[in-house]
């Protein structure tokens, strides 16, 4: 009997134990909980240790900052220095992070994408699901988040919370799969300091990633480069939604 005729002598209640049996053995990972081991489960990820230079064209860009934001970012870390890193996750959003996004500016009706937050993002195959919501994420889309291209993730006092770094690559991943990218940014952030983060797909569920060295928000030098950084991604989405469009 092959396997189309199988099938269609399934009785209704046959194929619903079918459905449910494959839901039990699917396995269901949340981007809020899933540790660097789960992802070794279920993906080929190896993080490149030697090349920093992939952060070159990045870093290196070329972007400068004006006397005006200068004195932005020095007036805001003088202000909150002294308590950034005890800040709980609402409180570091709030009183730091959402003053630099804001002043960035990630909406743009004229391209139609903005900043995200606390949005859901689910990533299916017949083995696993990746699924949760996300801190942050710049989308393509204004009323509803439709394309991702680049996340924040874990707005967190310290690693005795939570590492952010796996989970933040399950939603690179995620992203990379569900739009067949060949490669994502993301920043993850523990107390003051950042992480900048490029992940690469060599192809299906096999991939290389980066991450950057450490910047110290309360350093005003390091804090000019975080947000030069994030301007450099806001001009390359800018540059990549222009080229879909082409």
């Amino acid at each position: 009997m092959s396997l189309d005729e199988f099938l269609e002598n399934l009785t209704l209640e046959e194929i619903e134990e079918l459905k449910r049996l494959k839901l039990e053995n699917q396995r269901n990972f949340n981007f809020s909980s899933i540790k660097m081991s789960d992802l070794k489960k279920i993906f080929n990820i190896k993080q490149n240790l030697i090349n920093k230079d992939r952060f070159d064209n990045w870093f290196n860009s070329g972007i400068e900052v004006n006397s005006d934001i200068d004195s932005f970012l020095f007036n805001l870390l003088k202000k909150v220095e002294p308590l950034l890193k005890y800040y709980k996750e609402e409180d570091l959003k709030i009183h730091f992070l959402s003053q630099i996004f804001s002043k960035i500016d990630f909406l743009s009706y004229d391209y139609e994408f903005r900043d995200f937050y606390n949005e859901k993002l689910t990533y299916k195959t017949d083995n696993f699901i990746l699924n949760g919501e996300v801190d942050f994420v710049i989308s393509k889309g204004l009323k509803d988040s439709e394309k991702p291209y680049f996340f924040i993730q874990e707005f967190k006092r310290d690693l005795e919370f939570s590492n952010p770094e796996p989970q933040l690559l399950a939603e690179l991943i995620s992203a990379v799969e569900l739009n067949n990218f060949k490669s994502i940014k993301g920043a993850y952030i523990v107390g003051a300091i950042w992480n900048f983060v490029i992940l690469e797909r060599l192809e299906r569920h096999k991939y290389i990633y980066y991450v950057s060295q450490n910047f110290d928000s309360t350093k005003i030098d390091d804090l000019k480069d975080i947000y030069k950084n994030l301007l450099y991604v806001k001009s390359e989405i800018i540059e990549l939604i222009e080229s879909e469009e082409s």
